[in-house]
């Protein structure tokens, strides 16, 4: 072996440590609202047999993902690509721009439950949602644009603070909220207070979702792998710890305080449990660890965002514009698109009954499309009777959660579609090319249909955020 052959073998990692790169994408700000979001859903037994749907469905997706990896390593260019190779040009632009859009609603859940914690503390911060927070978030989402375009870039250093900041809080609520689980407690909220079982695990779902978000991620990891078979055992590892972590602090949680408080505590609702068994100290541990977390994970989230809008640009699958770079390798405009529509759903906020439970489901919603697309490319290439099956139960997970997701997230969702695909159109006029096809033109209408709907429904008030 040469030199550099022994070298590049050295940078290559083991089974360990790719299945602490695979729990480290997928541990985020969701983690730390749980117990709330939970309560306000369901009872232990719905929320037990929630996380095993939302395990099996989550891990079938990651499967289409690495296999489509190793399947069609041409398509390098993100999510939307699977989209675009099976179904078309303008689903696979819907799939790119739902993606974006919902990492940047997902960027906006951060900015609000930074300021309800710190609204624990600062009233005029409220639950995240008052004109004081709105306006702090803005500069905040501006800062960090400016830093970005600079050139700053998530650094080693910052990725280990991240990554502390988020497991050793969560590990120590487990183990406290475990010990001071009361039998009593725990056996009143098993059935849960409101609906039937099926209509409680139903409203989790989009929370599942939110949490897992980013599972796709584990494959990008495969050409790092020592061995290659360890990309499957890390995927597999990675994603039951994390949700084993997940499911532990919502089901243990309901063991601490009745159902009806659980669904009453403010965001972020980990702290108030934790402050609900060792006193303020608890509550103050959880609320640094998260802003830390979260404001790390914001960075991530903001440059992969703007890389969606750069790389599809460059495939010429998004205006031209949107690949300007400055001196730093920044791509400055699709950053600053990034921006204004953090900023735009962040000022929508203010006339949200419940900012961050809206922000979080809506960002679910718009990521769905993307997934079922991807999981409906990977069952249309068949393969084995393995991977067929693992596409199948990929495309009716998605579709499940669709159909959980209700009609006025999908037509919010909608609200937000229709007027991006002025950006499909400028693409196509750049290239010389009609507008639509009669197939497109058919889907465009239904999308402008739903958002007209949607925004009827706003005005009406039978669709509330």
């Amino acid at each position: 072996m040469t030199a550099t052959e022994t070298q590049a073998a050295s940078q290559k990692l083991s089974l360990p440590t790719l299945t602490a790169m695979v729990v480290g994408s997928m541990v985020g700000a969701g983690v730390f609202s749980l117990p709330r979001n939970f309560a306000q859903a369901t009872g232990v037994f719905g929320a037990l047999i929630a996380w095993a749907v939302a395990g099996v469905g989550m891990l079938m997706l990651a499967f289409v993902f690495q296999a489509l990896a190793v399947r069609k390593p041409d398509l390098n260019a993100g999510v939307y690509a699977y989209a675009k190779a099976g179904f078309g040009e303008f689903p696979g632009f819907l799939s790119a721009f739902g993606y974006w859009a919902s990492a940047c609603v997902g960027n906006v859940s951060y900015w609000v439950l930074i300021k309800s914690t710190l609204g624990a503390a600062i009233p005029g911060f409220g639950e995240g949602d008052t004109i004081l927070a709105v306006v702090i978030s803005a500069v905040g989402v501006w800062a960090f644009h400016f830093m970005i375009v600079r050139g700053v870039r998530e650094a080693a250093a910052i990725n280990r603070i991240v990554t502390v900041a988020k497991l050793v809080p969560i590990v120590l609520f487990i183990v406290i909220v475990a010990i001071a689980l009361k039998s009593g407690t725990f056996s009143a909220n098993f059935w849960g207070t409101s609906g039937g079982l099926f209509d409680q695990v139903k409203a989790t779902m989009l929370v599942t979702v939110f949490v897992f978000l980013g599972v796709e991620g584990a494959s990008v990891y495969s050409r790092y792998a020592r061995r290659r078979e360890d990309v499957g055992r890390a995927t597999v590892l990675g994603f039951v710890s994390v949700l084993a972590l997940f499911a532990a602090v919502s089901i243990f949680s309901y063991g601490v305080l009745p159902q009806g408080e659980l669904a009453q505590i403010r965001q972020p609702s980990m702290a108030g449990v934790m402050e609900s068994v060792v006193g303020h100290w608890g509550s103050v541990f959880i609320s640094a660890g998260l802003i830390v977390s979260v404001l790390g994970a914001y960075l991530a989230w903001t440059l992969m965002a703007a890389e969606v809008l750069f790389v599809a640009a460059r495939d010429d699958d998004m205006p031209r514009f949107l690949r300007r770079e400055n001196r730093h390798g920044a791509p400055v405009a699709a950053l600053v698109m990034t921006g204004i529509l953090i900023t735009a759903v962040l000022a929508v906020t203010l006339w949200s009954d419940d900012a961050f439970t809206f922000t979080l489901k809506l960002c679910s919603s718009l990521s769905l499309v993307p997934y079922l697309l991807a999981a409906g490319y990977a069952l249309k290439l068949r393969g084995t009777a393995r991977q067929v099956a693992v596409s199948a139960l990929a495309v009716v997970y998605t579709a499940f959660l669709i159909f959980a997701a209700g009609l006025e997230f999908l037509l919010l969702s909608c609200i937000i579609y229709a007027p991006g695909t002025i950006l499909f159109v400028m693409t196509r006029r750049e290239r010389g090319r009609r507008a639509f096809t009669l197939p497109e033109l058919l889907l465009f209408v239904l999308v402008a249909a739903g958002a007209v709907i949607g925004v009827i429904g706003l005005a009406a008030g039978w669709i509330t955020i």
